[in-house]
């Protein structure tokens, strides 16, 4: 009997995921969340040529840090809290992989494209959160068409110690668990890993891979006993993978970012949290090889 490989990769890739292109940040205070991202090692290399929007690279990291308020309903609006409101994923066709996602159920997002804007597909995403289909990202990039870089800064700013995306955290409701689990695992064919199988210092909850291997979720359902309701679902931190977590925490010390070192969260060699900044903005550490 005969194997057609492309089937195989195919039925365990649908999308042809290859990573994350983006993640974005709503917030009212584009200036202070900047100077956190710039203390993370990021730096802001482009603006959007009609909205109050910035992007801000490191290495092959991209994050976006959106103030502009929208008018379309169920949407992340900007408020002084920087919140995490959407992720874009890489896939091999974004046309392509929006019909697929909305033939399994995905809820479309309305378009909202101004004059010269690419019309980047989405679908809704946890709480008001969006994610975002993007197959340019090699020669031609989304940002070639709707943003212009900042004059004298380096458009490819080198990673910190080796930072690279490792993945999201995300809350969920009560009993939530196999619900988002067949979301991501039919949607994108991202799975659970296996039980054993554990990250950082956090490592509650359950970890999901994507089929690429190039990033993680983490889904957390609240402490037992906690009255939780749907709407506290959302997107809560970011995981930054670093091949030696330690010499990342010092490196990042040393540019004024704080870490939390209590007696149960303390910075080790799996990995490291952050402090809170402007009450949202939030990075976990994970010792982890490209």
């Amino acid at each position: 009997m005969t194997i057609d490989r492309e089937s195989l990769a195919d039925a365990t890739n649908p999308l042809g995921l290859a990573g994350i292109e983006f993640i974005e940040f709503s917030t009212a205070k584009p200036q202070a969340l900047g100077q956190v991202l710039e203390m993370m090692g990021f730096r802001p290399v482009a603006r959007h040529r009609s909205r109050e929007v910035l992007l801000y690279r490191q290495g092959e990291m991209n994050i976006i840090i959106n103030a502009h308020a929208g008018g379309l309903p169920r949407s992340v609006q900007p408020n002084e809290t920087p919140v995490i409101s959407a992720i874009a994923l890489r896939v091999r066709d974004a046309a392509s992989a929006y019909r697929y996602a909305l033939d399994r159920g995905a809820w479309a997002v309305p378009v909202n494209v101004e004059v010269m804007e690419l019309n980047i597909p989405a679908i809704h995403g946890v709480g008001a959160s969006r994610i975002y289909f993007v197959d340019r990202y090699k020669d031609f990039s989304i940002y070639d068409v709707d943003f212009t870089l900042i004059p004298t800064v380096d458009p490819k700013p080198p990673a910190l110690a080796g930072l690279h995306w490792f993945g999201v955290v995300q809350y969920i409701g009560n009993d939530r668990m196999e619900d988002w689990t067949e979301f991501y695992g039919e949607l994108f064919g991202i799975k659970p890993v296996a039980a054993d199988e554990r990250f950082g210092i956090l490592p509650k909850g359950r970890v999901l891979k994507s089929p690429c291997s190039s990033f993680y979720l983490q889904l957390i359902e609240p402490e037992p006993g906690i009255l939780d309701v749907e709407g506290d679902e959302s997107l809560q931190r970011v995981g930054l993978g670093t091949p030696d977590v330690l010499a990342s925490v010092e490196a990042l010390r040393e540019r004024g970012v704080g870490f939390v070192e209590s007696q149960g969260v303390h910075s080790e060699t799996r990995g490291a949290l952050t402090q809170s900044y402007l009450g949202g903005a939030m990075f976990e550490l994970v010792q982890h090889e490209r």
